[in-house]
């Protein structure tokens, strides 16, 4: 029964995150057991690393999909480390504490996207792992680093706001939580509150709902330092924005520091209006790039040593030519590398990364269909399935739709009239304007280009 609803939890996550999530992070994790009358559920994992990532990226997922094929409400899972002795949990005032024990607890929380974070007013969803000693700095992210530094040390006094864009998994979240860490080891009591923007907007829904919404005004207008993550998912909410706008002008009046992550630069922000993209920009905008071979290797180095792993010179240089995504795709490299070593008890070595990383590109890719080209276009623009099947002429919709459109006919060997079926019935000659049309448009907008680009990469991966 374990290994049927733990193969079936597989399929989910595979639909739901993909296959490369399933093969990097979940394939070398065992379901235990299941203890029913404490509701637990005790997962094995090959190392450290893999339990700190799951703990991290992943307790949404388990616990919202492992509650349900056990039939239950509330759920607790323990992740176990292979081959520890002792194991146990340490927890102090509520902090699941993951960098010292083996056991982490991963407790059911009602509004948190960011794991392993402690919702408290001394923390502000701050991460403590995330520091300045630990990003890796090369070419590609100097810039923003040097400014992160910088606004850390006299936060309000230079570069406010300060804005940092780039493609996903190229470290803005981190920067995020370092710049936060830094100013509260110089000011343990500045209110300094790091905030995703999805949670900005289920808090401000919250306060309408249940008449709090002054409430929720003091609370933002009081603080020293708020970081919002991924702040283009205001797009096309019209009340969260107003709040947004006299939030923002709060702050800047008081010389309160701000800063923002997006994977665009603000004046490419859609749905957003004006007033709002142009106060984004005020400060200082500064991007990430993709990192160059040699800062990949370091950080493979760096993140290797974080886990007690060695990696020599050639399979540090192997993984990182191997991988020309983004750090977190590095990253996942390295684990599936290590996982593989250990739970096949070899040492790691070139001919082991080779076999493990090109198997993985070779067996577990995903196809290209409709549900896949959605569930990419959902991570780059705030728009549902349903969004874009509905009637809506929306400015932002209809374009979301349009660029969907063309990556279908592009990516799949679907005829005209079935993309337009699958997108809410509209005729083939519909979906022969948007094709057209977003084609002749990247031709002239560099910016749409490097978007549609960096959908692409995502689809294909």
């Amino acid at each position: 029964m374990i290994t049927g609803i733990w193969e079936e939890f597989l399929d989910i996550v595979r639909q739901e995150a993909g296959s490369r999530v399933v093969e990097t992070w979940f394939r070398a994790v065992q379901l235990q057991r299941w203890d029913a009358l404490e509701k637990t559920v005790y997962l094995q994992a090959p190392n450290v690393f893999v339990r700190n990532w799951l703990a991290s990226n992943y307790t949404k997922l388990i616990q919202t999909h492992l509650a349900r094929l056990l039939n239950v409400d509330e759920l607790k899972v323990q992740v176990i480390v292979s081959g520890a002795k002792n194991p146990k949990v340490e927890a102090e005032k509520g902090e699941l504490v993951t960098s010292t024990t083996v056991v982490a607890t991963i407790e059911k929380r009602a509004v948190s996207s960011v794991p392993m974070l402690v919702p408290s007013k001394n923390n502000g969803y701050l991460n403590k792992q995330y520091v300045f000693d630990n990003f890796v700095v090369g070419s590609s992210n100097s810039l923003a680093y040097a400014a992160a530094q910088a606004v850390a040390e006299r936060p309000g006094a230079v570069y406010n706001p300060l804005f940092i864009y780039g493609q996903s998994g190229l470290g803005k979240t981190h920067l995020m939580h370092a710049i936060g860490n830094g100013i509260k080891e110089k000011h343990p009591k500045a209110g300094v509150l790091y905030q995703t923007a999805d949670r900005f907007v289920n808090e401000f829904i919250n306060a309408i709902r249940f008449d709090k919404i002054h409430r929720f005004k003091a609370k933002y207008q009081n603080i020293d330092v708020l970081l919002i993550d991924d702040v283009q998912f205001i797009s096309n909410k019209d009340q969260t924005q107003e709040a947004f706008f006299h939030i923002f002008n709060t702050l800047y009046e008081l010389h309160k520091q701000i800063i923002f992550s997006s994977d665009m630069v603000p004046q490419s922000m859609q749905g957003i209006p004006e007033r709002l993209r142009s106060r984004m920009a005020w400060g200082l905008v500064v991007d990430i790039h993709a990192p160059k071979l040699e800062t990949k290797i370091a950080i493979l180095k760096r993140k290797a040593h974080a886990s007690n792993e060695i990696i020599s010179d050639d399979v540090a240089h192997f993984i990182a030519d191997t991988v020309d995504s983004n750090i977190r795709e590095l990253e996942g490299a390295l684990v599936r590398v290590i996982a593989f070593a250990a739970l096949t008890k070899q040492s790691i070595s070139l001919s082991l990364a080779q076999r493990v990383l090109q198997r993985t590109q070779t067996e577990h890719r995903q196809p290209i269909d409709f549900n896949k080209i959605v569930a990419v276009i959902k991570k780059h623009f705030p728009y549902t399935l349903q969004h874009l099947q509905s009637k809506h002429r929306n400015k932002g919709i209809a374009h979301t739709r349009h660029v969907t459109m063309f990556l279908m006919k592009k990516y799949t060997d679907k005829s005209l009239r079935d993309i337009g079926t699958f997108l809410g019935g509209r005729d083939h000659s519909t979906v022969m304007h948007a094709y057209n049309k977003i084609a002749k448009a990247i031709v002239n907008d560099d910016v749409l280009a490097q978007k549609i680009k960096s959908i692409e990469r995502d689809i294909v991966h």
